[in-house]
């Protein structure tokens, strides 16, 4: 065992005036006077030895004292001047860099301090991994964004985190934004970026809610044109219905005669296709009364039932036994159960099911038909798009309208087994969730 320099300077001079003391006995014993004088001197040597070694030891002292306060992360320890100049200008030097470290330290705080309010406060969902490609860190809104507890973002990989949004980062390039559209009308942008920490990379997400700002847009686009278009038709079709109504009598030739009433009913049509269009501008905002949903169901399940019968599909409803309260406008959630039910039958064909399933959470609109494809799903709910042949894309626009004004989070995709799900979610004002019972109109 080695041992410390001090230790060994102390037996050192320990040794050293042992020895002394023992030559000077050895040789003085017989002159009594020199030997007492030589005692003294040797005497004060041993004291000032131990002088210096005090003053040797005073800057070790400090260094450890420092040294601990360092390791403590305590930067409030200073040392005062002890008249000793070589002493002195360490303690200096020591104060000096304490003080640079204290105001580094709080330099350091005050911008922690800054970031995590940014953080808090920032409109954007961020999630910030860990080393491992982990979820360390969620800000509030990303909390609100992706509804789900801590328990099941942190320390979690993305890729294991259930929401449809997470799922599909893992395959997107970092370093540059990115739009990605759900199978609902959910648009956001999103940018994986990395910082250093610690001298390691780290990974970040920035994920950016596009979907109100899109539909507002949208709506004004296509709002304007419709409104313009509705009327200048009408404005026609008014003018030109008075004339053909005024002529049709006094025309003597049949054949002209019929052509003026067919020119007459195509004009009504023509009126009435543009009311449709019109009809989703001017949707009313909702008369929300609290009501059973379970009635209101079977109710769209009776009256679609000769529809289904026709083309040989199995329409049934499968309902809870407690009631299920719910806030909407009876007259337009109506309407949209009609619009899906319908579009669920027509992707039907013979022998298959459509399934109506409500519970306290969630109203599911199923079929085992013909399933969406995946160029298809991203734009089933833009304005007025359609696969249909004859198709105008109201349905789902209006029906898309509705939802989002009785603030319902909606979703249509054919899942991995085979099933294509229109789903609408809404706020529990029920009780929990039971098994629902079958119901066949």
């Amino acid at each position: 065992m080695r041992l410390k320099f001090q230790t060994r300077y102390l037996i050192y001079i320990l040794t050293v005036h042992a020895v002394l003391i023992g030559l000077t006995f050895q040789l003085l014993k017989q002159n009594k006077p020199l030997f007492i004088a030589s005692e003294v001197v040797i005497g004060l040597s041993l004291y000032v030895a131990v002088r210096l070694y005090q003053s040797f030891r005073q800057p070790a002292t400090f260094i450890a004292s420092g040294i601990e306060a360092i390791q403590d992360k305590d930067f409030t320890v200073k040392f005062v001047p002890t008249g000793n100049d070589e002493v002195d200008e360490l303690i200096r030097v020591y104060n000096l860099m304490i003080d640079q470290l204290r105001h580094e330290r709080t330099r350091q705080a005050e911008q922690q301090f800054f970031l995590d309010k940014l953080i808090e406060a920032a409109p954007i969902a961020l999630l910030i991994l860990d080393f491992d490609n982990r979820v360390s860190a969620v800000n509030p809104k990303a909390r609100q964004l992706l509804r789900l507890p801590d328990s099941a973002l942190l320390q979690k990989p993305i890729s294991s985190i259930p929401h449809p949004l997470l799922a599909q980062l893992s395959t997107l390039p970092p370093g540059q934004p990115h739009t990605v559209k759900l199978a609902g009308v959910e648009t956001y942008r999103v940018l994986q970026g990395q910082f250093m920490d610690r001298g390691f990379r780290r990974q970040f997400l920035f994920i950016e809610e596009l979907t109100t700002e899109i539909i507002e847009t949208e709506k004004k686009a296509y709002g304007k044109v419709i409104r313009m278009m509705a009327h200048e038709v009408n404005n026609s079709i008014g003018a030109i219905n008075s004339i053909l109504g005024i002529a049709e009598p006094e025309v003597a030739d049949p054949d002209v005669r019929q052509a003026v009433r067919v020119a007459i009913d195509r004009n009504d049509r023509l009126n009435q296709f543009m009311r449709r269009f019109a009809d989703v501008v001017r949707l009313p905002a909702p008369n929300a009364v609290t009501m059973d949903v379970r009635g209101l169901v079977v109710d769209v399940v009776q009256l679609m039932q000769p529809q289904a019968m026709e083309r040989g599909v199995s329409l049934i409803a499968h309902l809870p036994d407690e009631p299920v309260n719910q806030s909407i406008d009876v007259a337009q959630m109506e309407q949209v159960l009609v619009n899906v039910v319908k579009n669920a039958l027509e992707a039907c064909v013979a022998g298959q099911v459509v399934e109506v399933v409500l519970t306290h959470q969630t109203l599911l609109i199923r079929d085992n038909g013909q399933p969406i494809p995946q160029s298809v799903g991203a734009n089933l709910f833009n304005p007025f798009f359609s696969t249909k042949a004859t198709g105008q894309g109201i349905g789902l626009t209006l029906t898309r309208e509705i939802l989002l004004n009785h603030s319902i989070t909606f979703s249509l995709a054919t899942e991995p087994d085979g099933w294509t799900v229109f789903r609408m979610e809404w706020t529990v004002t029920g009780k929990v969730d039971q098994a629902p019972q079958t119901y066949i109109a």
